[in-house]
């Protein structure tokens, strides 16, 4: 990145040469830049400049350069930002409105040296300081949104802020503003990784904000683009993309962290039955970007001469008249709830020995647990204190041995089925039959009289929990990744098991994060979903509460009931319109009963699939490419003239 030695600038001239356009004034190499010139310190509350849009003309090479005029902010593409002067030379800045004209990069004269490499750095550090701390706030605010704390109008603050803090900036000022956002939303995000340690948790960090960073270089750019009142629109759709990207790579990507698991419980949730997670996400960065724009046009109207200006007003009125209208948008979709049939069905939570990453204890020990609770279960119906249910749900890892290797499992699994007498859906680590060394994360089906039958596989392994990628050369490096002695080995079909009487839609632990797994799975035919999960590792660290708001969501998308069952919690009968009817406490044993309707009906959502999300990320992307182009044409232009 150009520093101050190597950039010159050109000020307002005076005098005799006032109207001579393009007249040069060299930088000193001696002078630093001053804190204020540039908008990356904040400077431009001073002076009348646009709050979030001034100081680059350092990168000016690498963006559309453009003179904000009016209320509304549009660049002209060829020229000048307003009221940026150089923060390298030292020249003070235009007056607002005025344009400059065009940064050049110059080599350094002879015998003057170049500064090195960290004295760069540490110039951008400066320069950028106010800009990144704010950014690192943002995000900080962004990750309180999300449960436990669960502040979901937060997110709106959170996108508006990232949108005004690159406004108007270069794609590599942008870039690193989308970082400094991102790290510390992931680090508070994923604190609950710590269990495995702290080092896991800043490196899955390190590499999510990657993707929000290459969002922050988008955002930068489209800032730029004609037609200013479209902003708000770039904006959400480069959040869509953003998720689009980071749900799929690498290692078939981790959705967490998205807008709409922060907006469960939200007016906008019901936006997930027009169009799933995805339409979700774009409303709530709609709504953000909205509120952007509107405190941009305010902020330029401080100081207006005569007061108020009502007409001048009406840019920032229509903003929040939109982020009004997508807000109360989510009130008018219908949540289907009603069904033709239902079923009774208990939940059973066997609970773990202890938190953390030694959860499992003595071989058996879980699975007792499970046995035990199914046992008495079976008692109080015998009582008559507890209507007998249709079927019964067991979690993920109900089972710590594969009971179809160990006899003792297989006999303890049959006695608790048989003593309640109806089919148990029961979690289990099975070896895999024909591949040695690997084992399978399933969910069986077993017969009071049959004994087990049709099994799910879990589809989606997590990368470094049930499998280590490039295991030979990274366990040497990472000695930790041994404590994943097997890979899991993934299923090739949906989940859809008929358990009893209904026909369920089985979906385990963390692939209730992802869209097209839960889709597929409803398209497949289930009538209710059940999330086997196994959180005991994280327990009391608020993941188990992240991964319940994805079932909420889960239910209002698909119009089912969603019914998790977890080892030590936290289990929960969601209905189909988001509400959470009944839940568990953390690491206790506990039996949940509950009727939940058998729905049929497909929502939106499930017929137009992911072409509402591979719509709008393409929109993102295309927008910023035109971007590009419209500041390499608006360059290519200025050479020639």
């Amino acid at each position: 990145m150009p520093s101050g030695s190597d950039t010159t600038a050109e000020a307002a001239p005076t005098g005799p040469d006032a109207d001579r356009p393009g007249q040069r004034t060299t930088g000193s190499a001696a002078t630093p830049p001053t804190e204020g010139a540039d908008g990356a310190e904040g400077g431009d509350a001073v002076g009348g400049r646009d709050p979030v849009a001034g100081g680059d003309a350092v990168e000016g090479r690498d963006a559309v350069e453009g003179d904000e005029s009016g209320p509304t902010g549009s660049a002209a593409p060829g020229t000048a930002a307003s009221g940026s002067a150089s923060a390298t030379s030292g020249v003070a800045p235009s007056a607002p409105g005025a344009a400059s004209a065009p940064v050049t990069a110059s080599e350094p004269s002879p015998g003057e040296r170049r500064p090195g490499r960290l004295r760069r750095l540490g110039l951008l550090a400066r320069r950028e300081a106010r800009r990144s701390a704010l950014a690192v706030l943002s995000g900080l605010v962004l990750g309180l949104a999300f449960p436990p704390f669960g502040v979901w109008p937060l997110s709106l603050v959170a996108v508006a802020a990232l949108a005004l803090l690159t406004r108007g900036r270069t794609a590599r000022q942008g870039a690193w503003t989308g970082f400094a956002f991102g790290v510390p939303f992931f680090l508070l995000l994923l604190k609950w990784l710590s269990v495995v340690g702290w080092d896991a948790v800043v490196g899955l960090s390190v590499i999510e904000a990657a993707f929000l960073a290459l969002m922050g270089a988008g955002l930068a750019l489209v800032s730029r683009l004609p037609v200013p009142a479209l902003w708000p629109l770039w904006t959400a759709c480069l959040w869509v993309a953003e998720e689009w990207a980071r749900d799929r790579a690498p290692f078939g990507g981790f959705p967490w962290g998205r807008l709409a698991f922060a907006n469960t419980g939200s007016p906008y949730t019901p936006l997930a039955a027009l169009g799933g997670a995805p339409l979700v996400t774009f409303g709530v960065a709609l709504t953000g970007g909205a509120l952007a724009y509107a405190a941009l046009a305010l902020w330029r109207l401080r100081g207006a001469a005569g007061g108020f200006p009502p007409r001048r007003a009406l840019p920032a009125a229509g903003a929040v008249a939109v982020a009004a209208a997508v807000t109360a948008s989510g009130f008018t979709v219908p949540i289907p709830t009603a069904a033709d049939k239902s079923v009774d069905i208990a939940v059973v939570q066997g609970n773990v020995q202890q938190p953390g990453m030694d959860f499992l204890g003595r071989p058996m020990m879980i699975l007792e647990n499970h046995v035990k609770a199914t046992l008495n279960l079976a008692k109080d119906i015998k009582a008559g204190r507890i209507a007998k249910p249709d079927l019964v749900i067991w979690p993920e890892n109900a089972s710590d041995l594969d009971p179809f290797q160990y006899r003792e499992a297989y006999a303890r699994i049959d006695e608790a089925v048989k003593s309640i007498g109806v089919p148990v859906l029961v979690g289990a680590l099975v070896d895999h039959p024909t591949k040695e060394g690997y084992v399978e994360n399933q969910g069986i089906v077993w017969d009071p009289k049959s004994g087990p039958g049709a099994s799910y596989t879990k589809q989606h392994p997590v990368p470094f929990g049930e499998y280590v990628p490039f295991r030979q050369e990274l366990s040497k490096v990472i000695t930790r990744l041994q404590r994943v002695p097997r890979d899991f080995y993934p299923g090739d079909h949906t989940g859809v098991l008929n358990v009893g009487p209904a026909r369920l839609g089985d979906v385990i632990c963390f692939e209730v994060a992802y869209d097209e797994i839960v889709r597929d799975t409803v398209n497949a035919g289930a009538r209710a979903i059940v999330v086997q999960t196994n959180n005991a590792t994280y327990g009391r660290s608020g993941q188990p509460e992240q991964q319940l708001v994805m079932s909420r969501l889960r239910a209002i998308e698909h119009g089912r009931p969603v019914i998790t069952a977890a080892t030590s919690g936290i289990s929960a009968v969601v209905s189909p319109d988001g509400t959470i009817e009944q839940r568990t406490k953390e690491f206790t044993q506990d039996v949940l009963t509950a009727r939940i309707p058998l729905r049929d009906g497909k929502t939106l959502a499930d017929r137009v699939g992911a072409i509402p999300e591979w719509v709008l990320a393409m929109v993102g992307v295309l927008s910023s490419a035109a971007a590009i182009m419209i500041g390499r044409r608006g360059r290519t232009d200025e050479k020639g003239q």
